[in-house]
């Protein structure tokens, strides 16, 4: 172990006099030196040529100071090292805290963010149900989805007839409105019986076997001989009167027949919520679907077809109605529904005894129905008379083409104003649908497994 001749410590550069043997730290050496030019030990003259540098292994580690060798000294030290370790603890615990608190407020509005999400969603619901409560009350517009206002806006931007499909309807309207206003009813037409007719059953018509019921019935004005059926078979059949045979029997539909529709086309609507389309193929001479119509998220209660013979206009318990181009398949986007005989206005009932008239080419409500009575009811059947200036509701259709016979519930004709029973037909059971014939003369209903066909007596 060295020690400097000068302080008494290790020294860190140790160099050592050729001429007296001590030894000394460099930089203190040279400085005494510089000073004195001697020795500080034994008073002789040194130079710096006298000093012998002394080299050590550079592995050996530096001694430790006095002040570190001694117990006392080591106890202060591990005391100091102690005393910084636990203020660092502190201070990270501190930290700890805070976040956790920082944590818990995050988690508490959270919390309460979702609380009041949940509620606004709660009120949002029960002013919905409010709302299609007063709806169903007092009208609702023609379709609604339900959704946020803001999506409702959006939608409704892209919403709204195609260009074409609404000029096609004005164009039809001008011409059946010019030619209705000056129409009278044909020759041999039947106004109204200037007695009480006596009712001849014209012979029964089999529907399908099982399970019984039809549930609708269309006669084709081009084909007066043809008519459509649906029941609760939930198949759709195409018959011929004059040969008494079944010309198509169409399955397809997945629970009943709710209306049925018959022109150069086979339409029918279902409470399995869908409408199809049947079209005749000339080359195997069978009906095929052409197209099966899937817009309602309820049961289909009102099919009926638009004047102009390429729209078919649907209703549904989901309390909507929509309008399908048959052309092409294309779609503009209650308990019935009714088609005006000049086609701008299209009718809808609802379970809340309202009738709701829209203007199909804009969707704008022209007129909103309700009836004197203070007993709701749910409008089962909406008909237009074949002049345009009445209709009926709820379960008295349709008008005859004069205006002047309608419908009563079950199997009954009354004379329009004067409401004079002139008709009613037990034979056969309750009448699910009913129809007038050609010119009048004949009623035909719907009972049970058959088709009735009612005529004045020859």
């Amino acid at each position: 172990m060295f020690f400097c001749a000068i302080s008494g410590e290790p020294p860190q550069d140790p160099v050592v006099s050729q001429k007296s043997g001590h030894v000394y730290e460099r930089r203190l050496i040279l400085k005494y030196i510089t000073e004195n030019g001697t020795d500080p030990i034994t008073g002789d003259k040194l130079e710096e040529s006298d000093l012998i540098t002394v080299k050590a292994n550079p592995k050996t580690a530096a001694p430790r100071p006095p002040a570190a060798t001694s117990i006392p000294a080591l106890l202060h030290t591990l005391q100091n090292e102690w005393d910084a370790l636990m203020l660092e603890t502190f201070t990270l615990k501190q930290q700890y805290n805070s976040l956790r608190q920082e944590l818990s407020y995050a988690l508490y509005a959270q919390d309460a963010a979702t609380r009041v999400v949940a509620r606004m969603i709660r009120e949002r619901d029960a002013a919905r149900e409010a709302l299609a409560s007063v709806s169903a009350t007092m009208g609702v517009a023609p379709a609604g989805n339900g959704g946020d206002v803001e999506m409702a806006e959006a939608e409704g931007e892209a919403g709204g007839i195609p260009e074409e499909v609404a000029q096609k309807i004005e164009e039809t309207h001008q011409t059946l409105s010019a030619q209705r206003k000056k129409r009278k009813p044909p020759t041999g037409y039947v106004h109204r019986p200037r007695s009480r007719p006596s009712p001849r059953n014209t012979p029964s018509l089999p529907a399908s076997p099982s399970p019984a019921g039809i549930t609708a019935l269309a006669v084709s004005t081009a084909n007066p001989s043809r008519f459509l059926t649906g029941g609760n078979d939930k198949i759709v059949q195409l018959y011929d009167r004059s040969t008494d045979k079944v010309l198509a029997a169409l399955p397809g539909h997945q629970k009943k027949i709710t209306h049925v529709a018959v022109t150069d086309l086979l339409l029918s609507g279902s409470t399995d919520k869908t409408a199809r389309v049947w079209a005749h193929d000339t080359v195997s001479g069978e009906y095929k679907t052409r197209a099966v119509i899937r817009t309602h998220k309820g049961e289909v209660t009102g099919l009926a077809m638009h004047p102009t013979n390429t729209l078919v206009a649907m209703a549904s318990t989901d309390r909507t109605y929509s309008l399908h181009d048959l052309t092409s398949g294309s779609l503009e986007s209650f308990t019935s529904l009714g088609v005006h005989p000049d086609g701008t206005l299209l009718a809808v009932g609802t379970p809340a005894s309202t009738i709701q008239v829209y203007d199909i080419r804009s969707g704008v409500v022209a007129a909103s129905l309700s009836p004197p009575e203070s007993t709701p009811f749910t409008v089962k059947t909406l008909s237009f008379s074949e002049n345009g200036y009445h209709m009926l509701a709820p379960d008295s259709s349709p008008l005859s083409q004069s205006g002047t016979c309608l419908r009563g519930e079950g199997a009954r004709i009354f004379a329009h104003k004067s409401w004079e029973e002139l008709v009613r037909f037990e034979e056969g059971g309750e009448v699910a649908d009913f129809v007038f014939g050609a010119e009048g003369k004949e009623v035909w209903g719907a009972t049970g497994r058959e088709v009735r066909v009612w005529g004045l007596p020859a």
